[in-house]
């Protein structure tokens, strides 16, 4: 059983939209929710053309990485996460 203070990974892919790409969202997951992340994978357009996709490894406690998927939900950007993907 996984409590609210264990520390786990969570893969998740990210889409960021062009109008966020001055956005500090991934700096925002380390410095406001405290999480470890690690970018496993990137697309960014040159010169910053276009949406941005990131495959990100989060690590943190559940409720903090929980409490930084529903940031990121909030600003509706695009999530999935293992359980909403078939082939990673």
């Amino acid at each position: 059983m996984v409590t609210d203070n264990q520390i786990i990974h969570k893969r998740i892919r990210l889409r960021i939209p062009r109008n966020f790409h001055q956005e500090p969202i991934i700096s925002r997951l380390v410095s406001d929710y405290g999480l470890t992340i690690n970018i496993t994978a990137a697309i960014l357009g040159a010169n910053a053309v276009g949406d941005g996709w990131f495959e990100l490894d989060l690590q943190g406690t559940v409720a903090k990485i929980d409490d930084a998927i529903n940031y990121l939900q909030e600003i509706e950007l695009e999530i999935w996460d293992e359980n909403s993907t078939s082939s990673w």
